[in-house]
């Protein structure tokens, strides 16, 4: 599958990338061309913008030193000094600004002699008049030198300004010209692009088919696998169940043998010690000693008897039913453990089988907390509610990890699978130091 959609990608990824790159290379290109071109327009905009300035900047120097002229107020000097000051800035201003135009640098020169001579003209006459010397400034100002200075400015600044007009008009050419190479390729690249998406498309979608094929293949496979799988849990239970269930005839029916045949024998076996007791003479001590060992014999053997078939099948359960039998279940437990086993119980309508499964649960909690938990309080619970009852076991031990519990903990796991098996739940909630929790909620089945 992997070379398959190498090889179909062979031919469209080529032809994305080369679209990606010429795309990239054509917008690099004509970001670059713009760019200059806007760079030139920028600095013909400023150059005319500058000669503007250097006209308006003469103007103003000629008219203020006409209104000193006319009416000798030296307010009227001021404007003149201005522009006097602006038009030198003006000049090195344009003066950076040609040194990078070669082709204007000659026009600019005779500007720039002209304005001097222009100056040194306004100059001459602003100081024959300082000086009182009304003949010589008249006679300077009624000369045609001024208005020739000044015409062959404006001649030469119009000159300057017309090549920058051109200048901006071939920027303005080179932007267009830029974007319209951008278009076209733009719009090539386009073309590429969507001839490639629709390769890819269908290769996507043939990729797409195969992929559902597959995954329709792993579901039938993962539900032929899971039905199988449920199928072998179902008869793993079933057969669980059904050993439990012969586990507990077998005790039930061995339980029944030791009561009837092993306690009609002990019985027999007592009385006969009886009758021998009258027959023999009981002032012999070693007689005495015999028959009185005899006897505690036959009793510790009757009362293991009796401990064995509690434990097969407790008939406490059948005969006084639950709540009496997890009473004497805790009361034995306390005696053989010597630890303080308080109860609560309830009674509870649950079947015989639910029943000895509780009893089972509380039997087997509780010889944990004897094997394992080093406790020194018992708490046996078993309450009654409207759905179900609820069965605790808590002790005050030393705890352990629930997450570190072996696989081959099997008394948790037989305990789970019986309450599991009648319908319940089971959770054990334990922590380091601070004792054990067993819990089983067992539904209550309708009559």
């Amino acid at each position: 599958m992997f070379w398959t959609r190498l090889r179909k990608m062979a031919v469209s990824l080529p032809v994305a990338l080369m679209a990606v790159v010429l795309l990239v290379g054509i917008n690099e290109t004509g970001y670059l061309r713009s760019h200059d071109a806007v760079e030139e327009l920028a600095r013909s905009q400023a150059t005319r913008a500058a000669l503007d300035r250097l006209l308006q900047s003469m103007l103003n120097a000629e008219t203020g030193l006409r209104g000193y002229l006319l009416t000798g107020d030296e307010r009227y000097l001021q404007p003149y000094q201005q522009a006097v000051a602006t038009i030198n800035s003006n000049l090195d201003e344009l003066h950076q600004a040609y040194q990078r135009q070669p082709g204007d640098q000659a026009d600019f020169a005779q500007l720039s002699q002209q304005i001097a001579r222009k100056l040194s003209e306004l100059q001459l006459i602003l100081q024959l008049r300082r000086q009182d010397n009304d003949d010589a400034w008249r006679f300077v100002l009624s000369t045609d030198v001024g208005k020739d200075n000044m015409d062959a400015i404006r001649t030469l600044a119009a000159r300057l300004v017309d090549h920058s007009a051109q200048q901006s008009q071939g920027s303005t050419q080179e932007i267009l010209h830029s974007l319209r190479l951008s278009r076209l390729g733009i719009a090539t690249v386009a073309v590429i692009g969507l001839l490639a998406f629709y390769m890819y498309l269908r290769q996507t979608y043939a990729l797409q088919e195969a992929h559902e094929r597959e995954q329709q293949a792993l579901a039938r496979e993962r539900d032929r696998l899971e039905q199988l799988v449920r199928e072998r849990t179902a008869t793993l239970s079933e057969l669980a169940n059904h050993l439990q269930q012969v586990r507990e005839d077998e005790r039930a029916y061995l339980a029944r043998e030791l009561h009837d045949e092993l306690g009609a024998l002990l019985t027999a076996a007592k009385l006969d010690v009886a009758r021998l007791k009258s027959r023999i003479d009981m002032q012999v001590p070693e007689h005495a000693a015999r028959v009185q060992h005899l006897t505690e014999t036959l009793n510790n053997g009757i009362a293991l008897k009796r401990r064995i078939i509690e434990n097969l099948r407790p008939s406490s359960l059948s005969n006084l039913g639950l709540t009496a039998a997890l009473e004497i279940l805790a009361r034995d437990f306390a005696t053989s453990s010597s630890l303080q086993v308080d109860t609560s119980l309830d009674e509870v309508p649950l079947s015989d089988t639910a029943q000895l499964t509780v009893y089972r649960l509380v039997q087997e909690s509780l010889t944990n907390v004897g094997k394992y938990a080093d406790a020194h309080k018992v708490l046996v619970c078993v309450h009654k509610h409207p759905n179900h009852v609820a069965v605790q076991v808590r002790d005050d031990g030393k705890g352990f990890d629930p997450a570190a519990i072996r696989a081959d903990a099997y008394g948790l796991l037989g305990m789970r699978h019986r309450v599991e098996a009648a319908g319940g739940s089971l959770t054990v909630s334990s922590t380091p130091g601070e004792g054990t929790l067993v819990c089983a909620v067992l539904p209550i089945r309708p009559a």
